[in-house]
């Protein structure tokens, strides 16, 4: 039938056309990226993009563990002297800014350099009021590659001087496989965020001030 036709035409354009933002945004961020910590080029500060602790079941998240860990080897390493972390804060039992930063202070980060943003909602309000809200313009984002790839893009499209440092992921899993899928569509948004509906983040609010190790 005719229609059955049109509908297989337009999921192949649908499909070609995510396929082509996903390389894309992929080729435009990949100049950015480290993942030597050696090699990072030191800024003043990073920023820290959030995610859950646990995943179902109360399972360790092994994203937010790897990037709590490659936010410490910058820290120690010298190449940063501050830190953002941005994340959702949706009440008192899920609150991915606050873990993380207890996490850090942990991990050795002295808490006076570490600042948080809980309205982080989505990856375009972190970047965004990294530089409206926490006056960052020339810093490190930390988060896996395909997130950090959006990310970059974002940030970069927006004006912003950013390189990446690449936390360690876990490839070849059912969540990355899941989480490659949702990236698809992901980037599609940020493209249309960024380029088309001009989308501002959920809330700005007053500045605040960063710390900066001496």
């Amino acid at each position: 039938m005719r229609w059955i036709k049109w509908f297989f035409t337009l999921l192949l354009l649908v499909f070609s056309a995510l396929l082509a933002l996903d390389i894309y945004i992929s080729y435009q961020a990949q100049p950015y990226i480290y993942r030597d910590v050696n090699k990072v080029p030191p800024k003043k500060a990073a920023l820290l993009l959030g995610t859950n602790k646990y995943i179902a079941k109360g399972k360790k998240n092994y994203y937010y563990l790897y990037r709590i860990r490659a936010a410490t080897a910058l820290w120690k390493t010298g190449k940063i002297k501050a830190i953002v972390v941005s994340g959702t804060n949706d009440s008192q039992y899920y609150n991915e800014t606050r873990s993380m930063y207890k996490d850090l202070i942990k991990a050795g980060i002295p808490q006076a350099y570490i600042t948080q943003d809980f309205a982080g909602f989505r990856t375009l309000d972190s970047i965004v009021r990294a530089e409206a809200i926490f006056d960052l313009k020339e810093y490190i984002i930390i988060s896996q590659k395909f997130h950090l790839e959006r990310a970059i893009f974002i940030a970069r499209a927006k004006g912003q001087d950013v390189i990446g440092f690449e936390a360690k992921s876990k490839e070849g899993t059912k969540a990355a496989y899941r989480m490659q899928m949702r990236e698809y569509l992901a980037r599609a948004k940020a493209f249309l965020d960024v380029y088309i509906l001009q989308t501002k983040p959920k809330f700005y609010g007053k500045k605040e001030k960063v710390h900066y190790k001496p």
